[in-house]
């Protein structure tokens, strides 16, 4: 599946000769991620056409003569299109010359060199783990190294990905964003500018059945163990007084097992929480509490009069979703460092026999696309343990698998740049729509 990347904002800027070039500013999951020239994009594409050939996306060409402002929104889109394609093959994604180009621009964007660093990582429990690392690591380096120290097994490793969390008022944490394998966390940290923010591990599956893959290794097993726990504090997970009741007597006798089994029955186990948000069903400017898993979207809705309404979306009934981001990406000093503030998605829905929109106005617009995409991947690996004769491939993030699978299926990303655009000392922004269609 498609990544979240995007390039709303370009910037011209001087050179050394007295010329002009375009800075484009390259945002994934809404977050500023670098800032990268065309020169820079277009020897990256030499790079990995020598070992990957025709199996490339189209690049945008190059222009001998100085381009007009429609030639300059069309290159913007279609580097856009580029960096949203080439992330989907998982072969690239795994190649040194794609992750060595990403590690660079990043460093440069964001004026980092690579030196030993040491990153406090926050465990499910609330406790924190202090590693040496390299600034110039990888997220995915990083979760290996911490899976070293913990002494959780590496082939579980894609049951585990590490997150931006923040800590919030009275002691609540938000999960900021999921960090990309190629991503850096000590700039990713750095460069997102959110206030009381560490780099968490978290278990990253929303199917609470596949907690059973994990049960043979017993540092697995404490790490969703403590997450649930933390989980049914901060109250993303709702058991009954009965169930919790049951809970805290296996709790104190440290019953890890059969706590994880009474847990799987407790509501929005395993679901990931979002912050309060507004929805426009079933009228506009509702308030909202999204829980997203176990293939569904469940939103707790308060209405005008303040009462609440539970409403449920299965993702079965889900054709398509979009996230849009509006409104302005400029301030005083150039692009702003995330989309987040204007952010909404929308999804298409099957209800009472006809399809409709549904909105969500959330900054954790991309996560929760991020949710959705993952419950759509886990589904279909499901399917084909089921059915073993038709195949399909579901790549994620570098890791290629192969499933069989009797599904026609359409998994398409794409940014889709509006008539509205503005300029504003010479720096372009274009208001636009990452879509997935299923």
């Amino acid at each position: 599946m498609k990544m979240h990347f995007c390039i709303p904002v370009s910037q011209q800027r001087p050179d050394a000769l007295g010329g002009r070039y375009v800075l484009y500013s390259v945002y994934l999951d809404g977050f500023l991620f670098c800032k990268v020239r065309y020169s820079q994009l277009h020897r990256w594409n030499e790079q990995l056409k020598r070992v990957f050939g025709n199996c490339l996306p189209p690049f945008p060409p190059k222009y001998y003569l100085a381009m007009t402002a429609s030639m300059a929104d069309e290159r913007r889109d279609q580097l856009e299109q580029y960096l949203q394609n080439v992330t989907m093959d998982p072969n690239v994604l795994r190649s040194d010359v794609f992750t060595d180009f990403l590690k660079l621009v990043q460093l440069d964007t964001f004026s980092m060199a690579t030196k030993k660093a040491s990153l406090d990582i926050l465990l499910p429990d609330g406790r924190s783990i202090k590693i040496e690392i390299l600034t110039s690591d990888t997220a995915e380096r990083v979760l290996e190294v911490v899976s070293h120290n913990i002494g959780l097994c590496q082939e579980l490793l894609e049951y585990f990905s590490l997150f931006l969390i923040q800590f919030c008022k009275e002691g609540r944490l938000s999960v900021v964003k999921k960090l990309a394998d190629f991503e850096l966390p000590c700039v990713s940290l750095r460069s997102s500018e959110v206030e009381n923010c560490k780099v968490g591990l978290r278990k990253w599956y929303l199917d609470p059945s596949l907690d059973a893959r994990l049960m043979d290794c017993r540092t697995a097993v404490d790490l969703i163990y403590m997450q649930a726990i933390q989980d049914i504090e901060k109250e993303w997970a709702k058991p009954t007084e009965v169930q919790r009741q049951k809970l805290e007597d296996l709790q104190k006798e440290d019953n890890q097992t059969k706590f994880l089994e009474l847990a799987r029955e407790v509501q929005h186990y395993g679901y990931m929480r979002l912050e309060p948000c507004t929805c426009d069903h079933p009228e506009p400017g509702c308030q909202a509490l999204l829980s997203v898993g176990n293939n569904e979207i469940s939103c707790c809705i308060t209405l005008p009069d303040n009462q609440t309404q539970d409403v449920i979306f299965q993702m079965d009934r889900v054709k398509c979703w979009q996230v849009t981001f509006l409104g302005t990406l400029l301030d005083t000093d150039g692009p702003q460092q995330t989309l987040n503030q204007n952010l909404e998605l929308r999804f298409q829905y099957f209800e009472d026999s006809h399809w409709r929109w549904f909105v969500i106005y959330t900054k954790q617009a991309f996560l929760l696309s991020s949710c959705l995409k993952k419950m759509i991947s886990e589904k279909m690996v499901k399917q084909a343990a089921e059915n073993p004769e038709m195949q399909i491939e579901v790549p994620e993030q570098g890791k290629s698998k192969k499933y069989h699978i009797q599904q026609n299926q359409k998994d398409h990303s794409s940014f889709l740049p509006r008539k509205s655009k503005i300029k504003i000392a010479e720096v372009d922004c274009g208001f636009g729509t990452i879509k997935e269609d299923l």
